[in-house]
């Protein structure tokens, strides 16, 4: 064989089996590409923040949007997300009525990502992405939250929510629920299912606004009795 062609030495090389140091340097090769992309775009603004508190970037579903803004919508008040990624439930809270609608995420890539996506939809004036650590975000005129945190980090949470939620505030958690907290609904199934709670306290009631909760076919939804928080 002519190892000039091109030809043929790109069949040769295709039919070749590789050795075992080939393989082991290939799965290398793609655990160091991995890990560039990690520290390159999901990384930045984690080093300031513990361990313990530090929540990996997973984009929600098209069907998690939906289940949010269902137990959601037609309420009055501010909408925030905590560690809003790059900002479609924000996004589409905003199209759906709920305003204002903001979202907070310390990756800044994730919050450029976000306001390009505003940008496309002809929002960006109108919807808000910060670049702040939720854990410092004062959620005191908040009366609508969504999260989509580790369950490592729920507990605390709890209680940030309990302290400076207003009294009639509703907080909807995707994936996990809130680990004491008992819901008003839940939507969904598997890793689409999310959880309803409402804030009972001595803060600022948010005023009623005589919308309730959607019927949700009982094949995706569980109903259960309201509890005070």
């Amino acid at each position: 064989m002519d190892h000039d062609d091109p030809a043929e030495a790109l069949t040769a090389l295709r039919e070749r089996r590789p050795g075992l140091v080939e393989i082991l340097q290939a799965a290398a090769g793609s655990g160091l590409a991995a890990y560039a992309v990690w520290a390159l775009l999901l990384q930045p603004g984690f080093r300031r923040v513990p361990l313990r508190l530090q929540v990996p970037y997973v984009g929600a579903s098209a069907r998690q949007v939906e289940h949010v803004l269902s137990l959601l919508r037609g309420r009055p008040g501010k909408m925030v997300d905590l560690g809003s990624g790059d900002g479609r439930i924000v996004l589409a809270a905003h199209q759906c009525g709920l305003r204002p609608a903001v979202g907070y995420e310390l990756n800044p890539w994730l919050v450029g990502l976000a306001r390009l996506h505003a940008w496309r939809a002809g929002c960006s004036g109108s919807v808000c992405y910060h670049r702040k650590d939720l854990w410092k975000v004062n959620l005191r005129d908040c009366h609508n939250v969504s999260v989509f945190l580790a369950p490592s980090v729920l507990p605390l949470l709890e209680d940030k929510l309990q302290v400076e939620l207003p009294a009639g505030a509703r907080v909807v958690s995707g994936r996990f629920p809130l680990p004491t907290w008992q819901p008003v609904a839940v939507v969904g199934e598997g890793l689409d299912r999310v959880w309803a709670y409402d804030v009972h306290g001595t803060g600022p009631a948010v005023p009623s606004c005589g919308v309730p909760i959607k019927a949700i076919p009982k094949s995706t939804s569980t109903s259960i009795p309201r509890t005070v928080v």
